[in-house]
């Protein structure tokens, strides 16, 4: 099995993150499953302080949120780094309003898919 992807930190101190045991916590997952789901392009890491983990804002009261796995995909097929999407995401938009990441948890979520797939950048 193939080591799990990792990204350079480019997100902002004050994105809070969870480390991945708590991730699979979290799901009611082992942490394996979790590792297959970074693999998978479900979810995105980064290592902040020697530590590997996922934005809390990727998350929530069910699970995953919803729209994540599938605007990750639509920006990995358009050839964009982990870094790139990780940038985006959590970068201010004043016609969301916020971030992208803030729109997924709302009904703005399938206009964020539309812009990624128009062109993010």
């Amino acid at each position: 099995m193939s080591a799990f992807p990792c990204s350079d930190d480019v997100l902002p101190e004050s994105v809070a993150l969870l480390p991945l045991p708590e991730v699979a916590d979290r799901l009611g997952l082992v942490v394996t499953r979790v590792h297959q789901m970074l693999r998978d392009h479900q979810l995105l890491a980064v290592r902040r302080d020697g530590v590997v983990s996922v934005p809390e804002r990727f998350f929530d009261h069910e699970g995953v949120v919803r729209f994540l796995p599938g605007l990750i995909t639509v920006m990995k097929d358009a050839k964009y780094t982990d870094e790139e999407i990780l940038e985006w995401i959590f970068t201010e938009d004043d016609s969301l309003p916020g971030t992208p990441v803030d729109a997924l948890h709302g009904p703005l979520a399938r206009e964020v898919i539309r812009r990624a797939a128009a062109d993010p950048f």
